[in-house]
């Protein structure tokens, strides 16, 4: 684990570079990495321990922490609004910053406020749970929710730096940190074979900081190619278009206390999308070795209904990622109602 627990990687996009620090203990010591001599909004969500967004403040020189409700109803205009009038009522201005300490709908909204207030400004991302140190702390996709359609407004504004602190999962309810290694295993799917090894055979609470690294750094040479998803950065969507249908139905959200979480759901998206038997065999093993769902019942209907509603799809057509072995992968463009038999629906 030390080994890679002290990482620097470096995101390089075209003339703009961030860099992403993986290290115990980096959080309180974030003034090391960043300029904190300005006005600084600390947002976070009210399920992050208060000490996190604390910490964060305590080295700003004039910090506000702007706390908004835990879960995914955050990500929505009202509360986007609010954030927005917090960072005006504090006199933020061009130079100033906003700082994301929580998960990943945390990340998202303060990343889009960022993008959005005075058309942008500085915006550091501090992920605190294993989804967003994995996956959305990089890359730059920010956004809010309309109604029931996820991310569907936002903006690609990179940060200017993300700090991954290991040490903050030591707050993580098990199955938070569980839910977060299904875009883990996406990575492995897609291209690192030793990746997946360590989820069959290795110590995962051992070995987390060399899956974050690993993930990270898949993740961003696919961003470094392709930023603005207009082809490779399609991959990182494995798993997500039956996921997404099934988390419209069955996810935790709103009022909703009982489902399935956002990673839980990408697992089971990810099971059709496998071409080969014996590798769908390996990955419900891995599943079961994690504690991941390997099925669940749902609604078939509904979750093809908003599968149909999915920003990938157009003109009754959809681009899905097929893994057909190890390491491998591939874009198909179907026909919508090709989704029906990845469904497990007769045609």
């Amino acid at each position: 684990m030390s080994e890679f627990i002290g990482t620097k990687l470096t995101m390089n996009l075209g003339e703009r570079s961030y860099d992403i620090i993986i290290k115990s203990g980096s959080l309180e010591n974030l003034y090391q990495f960043a300029r904190l001599d300005r006005r600084v909004a600390v947002v976070t969500d009210s399920g992050v321990p208060a000490q996190y967004a604390q910490m964060v403040a305590d080295q700003c020189k004039d910090a506000r922490i702007i706390t908004v409700p835990q879960g995914e109803a955050s990500k929505s205009f009202k509360i986007l609004e609010n954030v927005l009038r917090q960072m005006l009522d504090f006199g933020m201005g061009r130079g100033d910053l906003v700082v994301a300490v929580g998960g990943g709908v945390v990340g998202d909204l303060a990343g889009f406020a960022a993008a959005t207030y005075m058309r942008g400004i500085d915006f550091i991302n501090c992920p605190t749970t294993t989804l967003s140190m994995i996956d959305s702390s990089i890359g730059g996709k920010t956004a809010v929710d309309l109604g029931d359609t996820k991310n569907i407004v936002g903006a690609f504004w990179q940060p200017k730096l993300v700090i991954v602190d290991p040490d903050t999962l030591s707050t993580l309810p098990r199955r938070h940190y569980i839910n977060g290694l299904a875009e883990a295993v996406k990575a492995s799917l897609l291209a690192d074979p030793e990746l997946f090894a360590i989820f069959e055979k290795g110590d995962i609470d051992a070995q987390i900081g060399e899956i974050i690294c690993r993930s990270l750094r898949f993740k961003k040479g696919i961003v470094e190619q392709d930023e603005t998803e207009h082809g490779m950065r399609k991959a990182l969507n494995f798993g997500h278009t039956i996921g997404h249908g099934i988390e419209a139905v069955k996810g935790i959200k709103g009022r909703r206390t009982v489902g399935l979480f956002h990673g839980e759901c990408v697992a089971l998206g990810m099971l059709p999308m496998i071409e080969s038997k014996a590798l769908q065999k390996r990955v419900r093993a891995v599943y079961r070795r994690l504690g991941l769902p390997v099925r669940t019942t749902y609604n078939k209907e509904k979750v093809l209904a908003e599968m149909l509603h999915d920003k990938k799809a157009q003109g009754g057509q959809i681009t899905v990622i097929k893994v057909p072995g190890l390491g491998c992968w591939r874009a198909e463009t179907i026909p919508v109602e090709g989704l029906r038999p990845l469904l497990g629906m007769e045609d």
